[in-house]
């Protein structure tokens, strides 16, 4: 199997996400070349052929351009894959390139085995298994839900790449999301909420502990979509990505989603009644208990300290 693997490049620099490219493509045991629009100095730490588009002539982004040269590239390798990172990058691009192949597309892939696609279902509650009928496939892959065993290495041999496709749309630039609240990327002790408090007024309880412990109070997806919490307490590949001294997880399963955004947290406490829950891989101290017992308990012991 051959996959093409589009990295992506902002405002200078080579995306992280690049790896977890490469990281798909060495689990499924596949030869694999990579795509990018991007610059000679930040170039990925990669063994294999590298498409280079220059940055300053096809823009950071530009749909039609961008198209113009992937398609390019994947009718002189083509490739069965054509991998994709699911942001906003890819949910833009993917859809393009497969519509103008005729291919199928499989979004938010979590893993993988042989021609079998896994991909959250239910709020991630749920997985299934999907396969395609196409020859060519373009798939995204969830943040986070692939890594290299290994720090990344190699040199990759450069192609230069370029297209007389004209586009009328210019690049503007990137707007920052503004902030309102509390700014959870510069706390060091985070305590987050997750389905399994139940209702909103449980919220109050994780607050209750974060504050004892001298840190700020987060939050899943499902709590914030359900509007117990606000969106800047939002912690995942959709919400803020967070690396605390101390993270304590209180009822939240562990969806790759939001395992992304936190599991680089120095040291995790999760409190779950499943001792099952994929929170319990990354977690150093996994407590399987009803929250609502042990929360005020460890509260109300916090305080008298």
């Amino acid at each position: 199997m051959k996959t093409l693997l589009v990295a992506e490049y902002r405002e200078g620099a080579l995306l992280n996400a690049t790896y977890e490219l490469v990281a798909f493509a060495e689990k499924l045991g596949a030869e694999s070349a990579m795509f990018l629009v991007g610059s000679d100095t930040a170039l990925p730490k990669y063994d294999g052929t590298l498409y280079l588009a220059d940055v300053a002539q096809a823009g950071e982004f530009n749909p039609a351009v961008h198209k113009q040269l992937l398609l390019d590239v994947i009718a002189k390798e083509q490739p069965e894959l054509i991998v994709f990172s699911h942001s906003s990058y890819g949910w833009d691009l993917a859809p393009r390139v497969a519509l103008a192949l005729n291919a199928a597309q499989i979004s938010e892939v979590v893993d993988v085995a042989g021609n079998t696609f896994v991909v959250p279902a239910c709020n991630a509650k749920l997985r299934r298994d999907l396969q395609s009928k196409t020859a060519q496939t373009v798939v995204t892959l969830q943040g986070g839900a692939f890594g290299l065993s290994a720090e990344p290495s190699g040199t990759p041999k450069v192609e230069k790449i370029e297209t007389a496709t004209a586009s009328p749309l210019e690049f503007g630039g990137y707007e920052a999301v503004e902030k309102g609240g509390v700014d959870l990327t510069k706390a060091e002790i985070i305590v987050s909420a997750g389905r399994g408090i139940g209702k909103a007024e449980n919220l109050e309880m994780i607050s209750q502990l974060a504050e004892a412990l001298g840190g700020e109070y987060g939050a899943s997806r499902p709590v914030v979509d359900a509007e117990w919490a606000e969106h800047n307490r939002q912690i995942g590949t959709t919400g803020q990505t967070v690396s605390p001294k101390l993270y304590v997880a209180c009822g939240i399963s562990g969806a790759i989603q939001h395992l992304a955004g936190m599991k680089k947290s120095e040291f995790i406490i999760a409190i779950n009644t499943d001792k099952d829950a994929p929170i319990g891989e990354v977690a150093d101290v996994l407590a399987v208990a009803d929250l609502k017992e042990l929360v005020p308990a460890l509260t109300e012991r916090i305080q008298k300290l």
